[in-house]
């Protein structure tokens, strides 16, 4: 259990904060005090925030037939930023089960493993995950394990997938060939009253703590933050996330718009491309394919002011989505 105490209290002469130090004969005991209670007194107050260590969900005995959909969340630790020349040192994936509106049913397996790179881990990954050249000596991740919680996989989550799927169809064809979604692009945090969207905020927001930054235990966490009941019977993020799967979406390129147009276009959540993935190199965004008409339009009436201007389109699944 993590206590994070509020600094900030009004009128502090008049409500001194309590804590839970002092003199050691008057510090209650674990034995004198339920700890169901001393969470039940401190949450009262309003002055505190306790977060609850994230304890791993057992992998069930039994797969419930009600839950038939199979998803995996997958995450990577690597030695840097760039699919081309960087490596996986690490890969977590949990499996569980899921029905057709996304209700999250049980975890059905776990898989963790480390992997030696050809080169020694740079000391800013070492410091970021913990992981060094001493753990991964003589490491391979195991594919055959792997491949017992990707195939049977209708849908791969990572909380970046944009960054994972790049580093992971290049590592095993396993991964080729599958949906895949991202819980971080494909989920309205804002609306369900996150203020963020990175994984250790959002399990923090949440009222968990975890170890980040290795990779099962990332999942884990991932897991639990997309299970989370919402209020006034909203959705649970996971199924929010799998109705977004399964949408087709379509990506616009604004290619050759006028250069002084470019704040109007990044402020209408436009990103900028420079070609060196195989795109074209210009101002994109991505919409639901019932938004492209509206989308055109606005390019050529606003952006290019010719009517018959047809920038490049390409549509895209779950199948195709965040690919390199």
């Amino acid at each position: 259990m993590n206590l994070q105490i509020d600094m900030f209290l009004e009128e502090p002469s008049k409500a001194p904060a309590k804590t839970v130090s002092g003199p050691r004969s008057s510090r209650p005991t674990t034995s004198a005090v339920a700890e169901a209670d001393m969470v039940a007194h401190l949450a009262a107050t309003g002055r505190y925030r306790i977060l609850t260590k994230l304890e791993p969900r057992r992998v069930a005995e039994v797969v419930r037939p009600e839950f038939p959909l199979r998803g995996v969340i997958v995450d990577t630790e690597t030695t840097g930023l760039s699919h081309r020349k960087d490596e996986i040192i690490e890969i977590g994936a949990i499996a569980f089960s899921f029905d057709e509106h996304g209700t999250i049913g049980d975890v059905i397996g776990v898989y963790g493993g480390l992997q030696e790179p050809s080169a020694p881990i740079p000391a800013e990954i070492t410091r970021l995950t913990g992981i060094s050249d001493d753990m991964v000596a003589g490491q391979l991740i195991d594919t055959r394990a792997l491949r017992s919680l990707i195939e049977p996989a209708d849908l791969i989550i990572a909380h970046n997938a944009g960054f994972d799927r790049p580093f992971c169809e290049p590592f095993s064809p396993l991964f080729s060939g599958k949906a895949w979604a991202c819980s971080n692009a494909e989920v309205d945090w804002s609306s369900r009253g996150f203020e963020g969207t990175k994984l250790g905020y959002l399990i923090g927001q949440a009222g968990f703590f975890h170890e980040g930054h290795r990779a099962v235990d990332d999942c884990f966490a991932l897991l639990e933050v997309l299970d989370r009941k919402g209020d006034q019977g909203l959705a649970t993020p996971f199924s929010e996330l799998y109705t977004a799967s399964q949408r087709s979406r379509v990506r616009i390129f604004a290619e050759h718009s006028p250069f002084d147009m470019k704040d109007h276009l990044k402020a209408r959540g436009y990103r900028w491309s420079d070609g060196s993935d195989g795109r074209p190199k210009s101002w994109w965004i991505e919409v639901d394919e019932p938004d492209l008409e509206g989308e055109l339009s606005y390019l050529r009436t606003e952006i290019y002011l010719h009517p018959e201007a047809d920038p490049p389109t390409q549509f895209l699944t779950a199948f195709d989505r965040f690919r390199a």
